[in-house]
């Protein structure tokens, strides 16, 4: 498999090939745009390997996907401690990438830090991001309280398990467990000590996916990111808990593709 890791050595070069945070498995000649996709609290980049590889198929879209610091080949740097600071970390590793449209998707964790960097970019200038694809996330308007990230270790550990993700395969080794908690936890502390500011709202389109059984978030809770764009909006259920994802991701790959489109030409019509 390829894994361009964004170091000099891909297509792009510049400011592009300078990022540790950038991963290309599957590059595409000229896409049409491209989706970056931003992992959930204790993911790294190659949890997206697959649907890189089902939209790199169809040959017009092309996947970025995120490694945050203190993870798998990161995992000797410090994970950063606030949402913001990995929201700034990923908005200056993008900055080479514009030279195609630019979809946010994130899951979960990623969907807030999305959305915070597809501020970021409408702040700079008009047509960054072509639109946000948020999943698995209750809307920034939805307040819950969450302290997950205060629990001792045996209870954070079986909060994490509790949501099947993938990190739940790796936590029955101790050795993995020393190593991964600590930006897991972190990862946990920043997702739920951020506070989105209500406004500005968002210019671009919105998509969001999410479970019909997430204990995370309901479908009513996800459907309030509608009140966070002046954009059109897009919304789908699917059958699943919080990682419905790993069950579905041949209709998530579809779904992602189908929004990329309708984004496209929602811009073009306001453009």
């Amino acid at each position: 498999m390829s894994t361009d890791r964004s170091t000099g050595t891909g297509a792009r070069g510049g400011a592009a090939g300078e990022s540790l945070w950038v991963r290309r498995f599957h590059p595409v000649e000229a896409p049409a745009a491209r989706v970056v996709c931003l992992p959930h609290a204790g993911g790294s980049a190659s949890f997206f390997f697959p649907f890189s590889a089902a939209l790199a198929a169809a040959g017009r879209v092309e996947v970025l996907s995120v490694q945050y610091p203190g993870r798998q080949d990161r995992r000797d740097e410090p994970p950063l401690a606030s949402l913001p600071e990995l929201a700034d970390g990923v908005h200056r590793a993008l900055r080479g990438w514009t030279d195609r449209p630019l979809v946010l998707m994130g899951h979960s964790m990623g969907a807030v830090i999305a959305y915070e960097v597809a501020r970021m970019f409408e702040r700079e200038a008009d047509g960054v991001p072509l639109g946000l694809i948020a999943s698995g996330r209750r809307a920034p308007s939805v307040h819950r309280v969450e302290n997950a990230h205060r629990l001792g270790d045996k209870e954070f550990l079986d909060e994490v398990r509790s949501l099947s993700g993938t990190a739940s395969r790796l936590l029955e080794d101790e050795e993995i467990v020393r190593m991964i908690l600590p930006g897991l936890r972190a990862d946990y502390r920043a997702v739920e000590t951020h506070e989105p500011a209500p406004e500005p709202l968002l210019r671009c389109p919105v998509g969001v996916i999410t479970g019909d059984a997430d204990p995370r978030v309901t479908p009513e809770e996800a459907q309030a990111w509608r009140r966070h764009t002046t954009g059109g909006f897009h919304f789908r259920v699917l059958p699943g808990g919080h990682f419905y994802l790993n069950d579905h991701q041949a209709s998530v790959a579809d779904t992602i593709g189908e929004y990329v489109a309708a984004f496209a030409k929602e811009t073009s019509a306001t453009g």
